[in-house]
């Protein structure tokens, strides 16, 4: 099955009434979250940044605790260079708003990818039932092993953010650079997720080995279509879908060549005993 076909088929069984159904599920649970964590903080930030600029405004003297962390004495002595004046006062706050909203974004990317791996066994026997019944499903793993993932993939993203922060200044490199961290756990998460719940473990491997830049490049496409705003909130099922069909059709295709295999090696067995 070419990938045009495959893409086809996920987009005819997401908008399927089960899928919209449980694609809800991750919308209603990450939009809570993001209300209730990012926007909260949000407004606090936003308040205390009122304050310092009205200060700096009227002339004020801005005081700061000597306890606070060198960061913010220097964050904080910026932003009152910032809105000491109305232009760069403008600038900085179009830039607070900017920074934030970006930060909303990819939070709200990453919350969904963490929520969604809940509903895939969900979505992959729906899928297994609907087109692939004739298959055996094996799965790998334990049920700590998608908390070691969680675990390993986020300490690995925080570390590759720490290390690109050099890049970070250099105009064009540094919007890879910041979408690299953040496209890794995407790929670790959602691969697992769904090769964990297919495929034994020896499948995997077997897989993997000749098909992992293929399915690189799938979860690089589902990355950047979530670099849509919020469209991760209602499509984040069509990803699980998308890579189940691609590893369904990938075992089917390992099954009938390990049959081919034995069947080829039963004709040269027998061939064997009808000479001697």
């Amino acid at each position: 099955m070419i990938e045009i076909e495959i893409f086809v088929k996920s987009l005819k069984d997401f908008f399927s009434s089960k899928m919209l159904k449980i694609s809800l599920i991750p919308l209603i649970i990450t939009m809570i979250i993001i209300y209730s964590l990012f926007f909260a903080a949000a407004d606090f930030g936003i308040t205390a940044m009122q304050d310092i600029a009205q200060a700096s405004q009227n002339g004020e003297e801005v005081v700061i605790s000597e306890d606070a962390p060198f960061y913010f004495v220097w964050m904080t002595y910026l932003l009152v260079f910032l809105f000491k004046y109305s232009f760069t006062s403008w600038i900085a706050g179009f830039l607070l708003y900017t920074v934030g909203s970006v930060i909303v974004l990819q939070a709200s990317v990453l919350f969904t990818i963490v929520i969604i791996g809940f509903l895939t066994p969900m979505i992959l026997k729906i899928l297994h039932k609907r087109h692939y019944s004739h298959l055996t499903l094996h799965g790998h793993g334990d049920l700590l092993s998608p908390l070691w993932i969680l675990l390993k993939s986020s300490i690995i993203m925080i570390l590759l953010f720490i290390v690109l922060i050099p890049v970070y200044f250099v105009p064009v490199l540094n919007f890879i650079a910041f979408s690299f961290p953040l496209y890794y756990f995407f790929h670790k998460l959602l691969n697992y997720d769904v090769a964990s719940t297919i495929l034994s473990d020896e499948e995997f491997k077997k897989i993997y080995k000749t098909q992992s830049g293929a399915f690189r490049l799938r979860t690089l496409f589902l990355y950047i279509v979530s670099m849509i705003p919020f469209i991760t909130l209602f499509t984040a099922v069509f990803y699980i879908i998308y890579l189940g069909h691609a590893y369904f059709v990938k075992l089917d295709e390992l099954h009938k060549l390990e049959n081919l295999n034995k069947k080829e090696d039963k004709e040269e067995k027998m061939k064997e005993i009808t000479k001697d």
